[in-house]
Parts: structure tokens; C-alpha cells; sequence
């Protein structure tokens, strides 16, 4: 009986024996070192273990056959084995390095993120509201980046040497069209959108993607927030009121905002420069409607103001003035859809339009503007790996321009144009590792009414040369149609065309960010025409010219001072172009050569409040003095403006905000305007183009009402 006993151990010892397979091998990365820790099993069984110091790993396992081996570790790639388990021996596996790791090389040249999702973030979005000279408006704000020029008398984005025309806006990837409130000469505008409503701002200053395109400078992205809180915001403040809530159900929420602008009362205490007949009074509101699908989400965006006004314009060739009053109404609606579609599609399309009607009184002339935009947009990506994604779209621009003027001295002028434009783009995405990442793409966009086509590649290369620090390469055509200003007149023209150069470096630690950028833009093909504004008999052509270079420096620290965060920025900016009435090549009047800003902010837990300032300095900028020969030869003083406020939160949901813009008073000037004429000793008299009052002061009460009692508006003040 013993040995039988005996048989039947070593029969079942044969057997296990014989059932179980050994694995072993060595784990490295791409330069052969050995990786200490990573993770080795059989898919599906519970067989496998960990490398050692040396990267080596071995274990036994009782299946067969043809199985799959899986070796991981963190910041790599997955990697996965199919072969028979007895040849299982002796392997050799070399891991690469995840590209979507949080360390790996990210694509920055000209590129300025604003979100809490992006690696390469140097805005948040509190920051679009919170700082001090803002006044609530989120392109004042983007104001105190590198890049940008400060032009206090028109409020726009004015970047690297391009004016304002040259920077287009998106919402949700979908065209704005008219995205400020219409002004007079002088008198600076705003965004017409609230703050509150986005969750992420892209600004590039230069370099963007395939996918953007007739802009010659820049493109700042608006995302809509996905998600929102179920909220009711109320505002109280001296220049207005406004109210928004939120509404959530189970699968789809909808937000509204609406405020009243009226400067009246405020004029009325603080003494303008501007002979107001009748002050800036606006009407606007907003909604947000979003629904998500199993597999995606559909957001509509719509906006509808209204904004009047009268007064009389100062002027040295008109003593009494000039008598300007405007009319506006635009309406703005916007429809997206992104979601995934079979084998890893995902698909982003969408439509936009707008209808701007504008009535203008200029003296005795009548000015009827009606214009009508849409844009229609469609695009596809597909991430065929960790290393390679691609994206390719069409999309499609209509845009109807209708004028009408009268005039006792001619009596009716009637201009009309009909500017519409096709576009495909098809963009890659390489990653060659975590330190090594390529962007290529090509535009191809045809515009009907020039009768043109043009192709426009973009290129971004970008590499990691230490742990926390990279460089980033850009190139890139870019093209515009002249605006509506000479297209009204003169449709026999061709698209303006910029191309540019960047090389960026970027450099982040421990909630630190520092960026330098140096650039070159080369203008060609600029609209020229013979008198002092565009009109109806002036001579066009496409003979301008013009370069924009220069360098971008940027800081932030949000870690060295507790409860304190601060960035700087400054930029230096040489440009010169010959372009509209210009009779040579000369800098711009709204281009200053030296910019810089200084932003901090200051929670005091003790006060409960958020204490915020910023200081921006600009160099002189040129203009023409007619007592002299030089064309631009002459520059007004440097611009100073020291900005402050202060957000105290009376409870959770209860905030009293001051904010004072130019706190010292400084007597900026912007340009001068020149008599027409000498006066009785030969000398062109001239008066000076100053801000309409030296300081701006906004005192307000936000009220937030919500279930969880924690809400607040600090993220739009």
C-alpha cells in the first residue's frame, strides 16, 4: 500500500510539473535601462509578479497555448505580448514612454491655455475676472499677457504688431462675429459676453492650428462650461444690474444671464471728458441650453443686446462738435454637438449666426448697417494610438453686408456684398515620444467673392529638454479678407497674408510658469488706398507691406507667498508696415515698442476678503506731428495705470466688490489730433485724445443663491 502511495505522489508530481510553464525575462526602456517595479501578468489569470532592481521578472503559470502577456508602469506604455506561453522565456521588453503623461512634451508655441484641465495653463479662470483694471471684462484681462499692446482708446485685442481686425473670436470652436459692443471714435469697447458662462479661454498670439483661419494675428478659443452648478446669481452695481440662474434635470441644464448697463447716474457724479447727450445704455442677455447623449452633448449658445447712444465728439476742425448717435442690436446664436462614433471617431459639428443691425447719425449723414453671418462647421478626429492622432474638417462662411446712407448732399448711397468662403484642414498630431512631438496640418480655403484659393500649412515641433522645461517650434501662412470698410466699396481685391515664426520656451515647477517667446511676422499683400479713411472713390490696391518681431517673457508664481499669487509679463515689440494711406513704411499708431503688466492677488482669511492690483506700463506711441517732416516721427509719453480692488465676502454668498482703475489719477494720452490747417504764425494746432475720465470706479453687491450654500460670484468679479 506504501508504494502505491508512493506511485501516486510522483505520478501527480509528473503531472503539475508538467502543467506548469516558467516566464521570465528583462524589462528596459528605449535606452536599455532596466525598470524596477513594473507590473507583469497573463491576461486574465491571476499569474504574473513584479521586476526587480535589475528589471528582470520571472513566474510560473499553468496556462497554454497562445496567451497574452501584459507588462505596464506608471509614465509608459502598456505593452502586450501574444505568443504561445512555452516560448515565453528569456524575453527581452522594452517599454516606451507614455506620451500622455503628465511630464511629457506638450505643444505651447504661441499658445496661452486658461483652464484648470490644461498642462500648459497660465490663466485660470478666476483669473479672467479677479484682476484689478479688468472691470469685469475678460478681454481686459487677456490684456496682461505678453503679446498684447495696451490701445486704451478702443478696448480690443491688439497683438504682436496686428490691430484689432486681425484677432478673431470663437465660441465652442464656432465663429463670433461681432464680439464687442459697438463705440464711437475714442472711446474704448468691451467683450459683449459674460465671463461666467465660459469655463476655458485659449489665447494664441500666434502660430494656431489648421483648423482657425482669416485671421492674421490671433484667435482666442471661449469653451462654454459643461457642467454647471443649479444657482441663482444676482448683481448690484453702480453702472447696472443683472441676474442669472441655472436649472439642472437629469440629463440637460440650462443657464441665463441678463444685465442692464446705464452710465447715466455714474456721469452724472464722475466728470467725463465727453460731451454726453444722451450716455452708453445697453440691454443684454445670454442662455446656455446643454442635453448629453449617451455618447455626446449638444450645447446652444445664444446672445441678444441692444445698446444706444448720443453725444458730441470733440473735434479741432469743428468747434461746436460733432453730433454722433448710434443704434445697435445683435443677436448671436451658436449649436454644437461633440460626441464619439465607431472605431474611436470622435465628431465635433456645429453651426453660428448672427444678425447686427446698426442705425448711425453722424451730423446731418444717416447710416443703415444691416449684416448677416453664419458659420457651418463640421470635424472629425481619431486617436489611432497613443503617438499618432489626426483631425480633418470642412467648414463653410456666409456673410451678407448691407448699407445704406443718406445725406442732403448726395442723398442716397447704397453698398452691398455678398462674402462667402469655403475651407478644409486636416491636422497631425505625432508624438515620437514623450519628449519629441510634431503638429503638421494644411488649410486649403476658397473665397468666392475675390475668386481666390489659397493653401495654408502649420507646422509645431516641440521638445523636452529637461524634466521641467521645453522648447516649442511654430510656422504658418495665414490669410484675410479685407474687412467691410473696403469691401463696401472695392471687391476687386485679394486676401491679406501673414506668416509667422515662433520659438517658444517654457519652463514649470512646483506651481511656477515661466515662458519666453521670440518671433518674426511677415506682412504682405496689406490693403493700400489714397485718402485719409476709406470711401467710395478712393483707389485700393494689395501693395502693403509689412514685419512684426519681437520678444514675449512671462512669470507666474502661485506658491513662494502664502495666500499670494502674482505674474509679470513683458514684451518688446518692433514692427513697421506700409499699408492703408500710409506714404512709406512706418510703426503703427496703436503699436507700442515696450509693454509690461504686473497682476497680484491676495486672499486675507482674517478680512475675509480678496485683495487684487495690477500695474501696466507702455512706451510712447508713435503718431504724426504736421509742424515736422517726419511721418510717425513723434511719440506721446509712456501710459501708467495702477489698478486696485477688493472683493469682501459679508458671508459664503454675500460679496461687497470695489474696484478703481488708474488709482493715481496719471494723465495718460493716447494720441494727438492735428488742425487741418495752420494757424497765423504757420503752426498746426492740436488737442489731445485722452481717456474720458482719469479714473473708473466700480462699486457692487453679488448675491448667490444655492442649495449647498457654499456659491459664490469671486469667479466673476
Amino acid at each position: 500500500m506504501k508504494t502505491l502511495y508512493l506511485f501516486l505522489i510522483f505520478i501527480l508530481t509528473s503531472i503539475l510539473s508538467i502543467a506548469q510553464t516558467t516566464v521570465n525575462g528583462i524589462v528596459t526602456d528605449t535606452k536599455n535601462n532596466p525598470i524596477a517595479g513594473a507590473n507583469v501578468y497573463i491576461e486574465g489569470t491571476y499569474d504574473g509578479g513584479s521586476t526587480d532592481d535589475k528589471g528582470a521578472f520571472s513566474f510560473t503559470t499553468s496556462s497554454e497555448n497562445v496567451q497574452s502577456l501584459v507588462i505596464s508602469f506608471l509614465s509608459f506604455e502598456t505593452y502586450t505580448l501574444t505568443l504561445d506561453v512555452s516560448k515565453m522565456k528569456d524575453l527581452n521588453i522594452r517599454l516606451k514612454d507614455d506620451v500622455n503623461a503628465l511630464d511629457s512634451v506638450i505643444l505651447t508655441a504661441g499658445s496661452f491655455a486658461a483652464g484648470d484641465n490644461s498642462k500648459a495653463s497660465v490663466l485660470k479662470p478666476l483669473d479672467i475676472v479677479t484682476t484689478a483694471g479688468a472691470a469685469g471684462d475678460f478681454i481686459a484681462a487677456f490684456q496682461t499677457l505678453p503679446g498684447t499692446s495696451t490701445v486704451g482708446e478702443d478696448g480690443r485685442l491688439f497683438v504682436r504688431g496686428g490691430d484689432a481686425n486681425e484677432t478673431n473670436i470663437y465660441i465652442d470652436n464656432l465663429r463670433v462675429f461681432q464680439p464687442f459692443s459697438p463705440t464711437a471714435n475714442n472711446l474704448p469697447t468691451r467683450g459683449r459676453f459674460s465671463s461666467f458662462l465660459f469655463r476655458g479661454m485659449n489665447f494664441s498670439t500666434g502660430g494656431y492650428a489648421a483648423e482657425y483661419g482669416n485671421a492674421l494675428s490671433s484667435v482666442l478659443l471661449l469653451n462654454t462650461i459643461h457642467e454647471p452648478e443649479e444657482k441663482t446669481d444676482l448683481q448690484f452695481i453702480n453702472v447696472g444690474l443683472g441676474a442669472g440662474h441655472t436649472k439642472k434635470w437629469n440629463k440637460s441644464s440650462l443657464s441665463i444671464n441678463s444685465f442692464y448697463l446705464n452710465l447715466k447716474p455714474y456721469q452724472n457724479i464722475v466728470h467725463q471728458r465727453v460731451d454726453w447727450i444722451k450716455p452708453y445704455e445697453s440691454l443684454s442677455g445670454e442662455s446656455v441650453y446643454r442635453y448629453h447623449f449617451n455618447k455626446g452633448t449638444l450645447k446652444v449658445y445664444g446672445g441678444l443686446s441692444y445698446s444706444n447712444f448720443k453725444l458730441n465728439q470733440e473735434d479741432i476742425n469743428v468747434p461746436e462738435g460733432i453730433y454722433f448717435g448710434l443704434k445697435n442690436r445683435n443677436l448671436y446664436i451658436n449649436s454644437s454637438y461633440q460626441g464619439d462614433l465607431s472605431h474611436d471617431w470622435q465628431i465635433h459639428a456645429g453651426a453660428s449666426y448672427a444678425n447686427d443691425d446698426s442705425s448711425i447719425e453722424i451730423v446731418e449723414t444717416d447710416v443703415k448697417d444691416q449684416v448677416h453671418d453664419a458659420h457651418l462647421k463640421v470635424k472629425l478626429k481619431k486617436r489611432f494610438s497613443n503617438r499618432f492622432k489626426f483631425s480633418l474638417g470642412a467648414e463653410h462662411f456666409i456673410n451678407s453686408f448691407h448699407e445704406i446712407a443718406t445725406d442732403p448732399s448726395f442723398d442716397v448711397f447704397k453698398t452691398d456684398y455678398q462674402n462667402n468662403s469655403s475651407a478644409a484642414f486636416a491636422e497631425a498630431n505625432i508624438f515620437f515620444s514623450k519628449d519629441l512631438a510634431l503638429q503638421t496640418g494644411l488649410r486649403a480655403t476658397h473665397n468666392y467673392l475675390l475668386e481666390e484659393t489659397h493653401l495654408s500649412p502649420r507646422l509645431a515641433l516641440a521638445y523636452k529638454i529637461a524634466p521641467k522645461s521645453q522648447l516649442s517650434l511654430a510656422y504658418g501662412d495665414f490669410y484675410q479678407t479685407p474687412n467691410s470698410q473696403v469691401l463696401k466699396y472695392d471687391t476687386a481685391l485679394s486676401s491679406e497674408k501673414a506668416t509667422h515664426y515662433i520659438l517658444n520656451y517654457l519652463y514649470q515647477k512646483d506651481r511656477r510658469t515661466f515662458r519666453a517667446e521670440i518671433y518674426y511676422k511677415d506682412y504682405n499683400n496689406l490693403i493700400k488706398y489714397n485718402t485719409e479713411q476709406p470711401e467710395f472713390n478712393s483707389l485700393y490696391n494689395n501693395t502693403g507691406e509689412g514685419y512684426a518681431t519681437g520678444l514675449d517673457l512671462y512669470w507666474r508664481d502661485n506658491k513662494t507667498f502664502k495666500n499670494f499669487e502674482y505674474w509679470a509679463s513683458y514684451s518688446y515689440l518692433d514692427t513697421q508696415r506700409n499699408y492703408r494711406n500710409y506714404p512709406q513704411k512706418a510703426t503703427p499708431n496703436f503699436a507700442s515698442k515696450h509693454n509690461a503688466s504686473f497682476v497680484g492677488k491676495y486672499f486675507v482669511s482674517d478680512w475675509k476678503s480678496l485683495l487684487g492690483f495690477s500695474y501696466n506700463i507702455a512706451s510712447g506711441r508713435p503718431y504724426t506731428n504736421p509742424n515736422t517732416t517726419a511721418f510717425q516721427g513723434a511719440k506721446t509719453k509712456a501710459y501708467h495705470s495702477l489698478n486696485l480692488n477688493w472683493a469682501y465676502l459679508i458671508s459664503q454668498q454675500k460679496i461687497v466688490y470695489v474696484s478703481v482703475s488708474n488709482v493715481l489719477g496719471t494723465k495718460n494720452i493716447f494720441n494727438y489730433q492735428y488742425a487741418n490747417s495752420p494757424n497765423t504764425q504757420g503752426v498746426f494746432n492740436r488737442r489731445a485724445i485722452e481717456p474720458a475720465a482719469d479714473r473708473f470706479f466700480i462699486v457692487g453687491f453679488f448675491w448667490t443663491i444655492s442649495d449647498n450654500k457654499k456659491d459664490n460670484q469671486l469667479d466673476n468679479l
